[in-house]
């Protein structure tokens, strides 16, 4: 029986690379996205159902799940992909700002899987893989906001881990580092307005080292590849590092104790 994905967040990046790459696989996929109605390329892939799934609005996600079970009858695995970064001093960030980084890198994932769980549980098959981040593990400066929803993104994953193993339903974390993808556009959110001058100093050599790191990333098709190898993976592992610079740098995490590790990272940024 061909097997079916659901991913969100696909309209660009990780999401569409991972969509892509399961079609090849020969999997059926829903391709989910806000603006499904501008899309031209996943819907001329075979076997692929291109449809509106906004993590923000539940009814959107429902929706799609059903449409899902519509054409495909029936989900096997759910990539919880939907996300961006919110960065910039907390001081200076709006509460909405704050709020919607919650709502879409955490709520929005913990609505989609709510949706999916009773058809898995049914079936007492499936898999869910989270998309999280290195920045789940450890943090950036001015990344408050986004290392907060990934580190919850892990905790929520390791627990959802065991509560849905009886059903044989699996839970997996992919954790990429940089990615070659719309930096400064899209996939982030910075808020430096109004600009507190203390904080400036601090904002411009951020900024001047976030831009070539993620320069310096993988390519979306490799982390990609990481997600295929995590929903095909029968064993109980549950973290997946993608891309040599999350091995390198998740390795550093694990081996260093926190005063070391911190002093590296205000080395990295300048911030001595």
């Amino acid at each position: 029986m061909t097997q079916t994905v659901l991913i969100t967040g696909t309209s660009s990046g990780l999401g569409r690379a991972t969509a892509e790459l399961f079609q090849a696989k020969g999997w059926n996929v829903v391709a989910t996205m806000r603006r499904p109605e501008a899309e031209t390329e996943l819907t001329r892939l075979d076997n692929t159902l291109v449809t509106r799934l906004d993590v923000e609005d539940p009814a959107s996600i429902t929706a799609a799940v059903q449409a899902g079970l519509d054409r495909f009858g029936r989900l096997d695995a759910l990539v919880n992909n939907a996300g961006y970064g919110a960065y910039g001093p907390l001081e200076s960030t709006p509460m909405a700002k704050i709020r919607r980084q919650f709502e879409v890198n955490v709520f929005g994932l913990l609505a989609t899987t709510q949706a999916v769980l009773p058809h898995f549980r049914s079936q007492r098959a499936g898999v869910i893989v989270n998309i999280s981040s290195i920045g789940g593990r450890m943090a950036f400066p001015l990344g408050t906001l986004y290392h907060g929803a990934k580190f919850a993104v892990e905790g929520l994953s390791e627990s959802l881990a065991y509560e849905l193993a009886p059903f044989g339903v699996r839970v997996k974390i992919v954790e990429p580092g940089g990615i070659r993808t719309d930096f400064g556009g899209r996939s982030l959110d910075f808020s430096n307005d109004p600009p507190i001058a203390d904080y400036q100093p601090t904002v411009g050599k951020v900024l001047d080292v976030l831009g070539p790191l993620t320069a310096e990333g993988s390519e979306p098709s490799a982390i990609a590849e990481t997600v295929f190898a995590a929903v095909t993976d029968e064993s109980g592992r549950l973290r997946h590092e993608a891309g040599a610079d999350a091995v390198q740098m998740l390795d550093s995490r694990r081996t260093t104790d926190d005063a070391t590790f911190l002093a590296g990272i205000r080395d990295q940024f300048g911030l001595r």
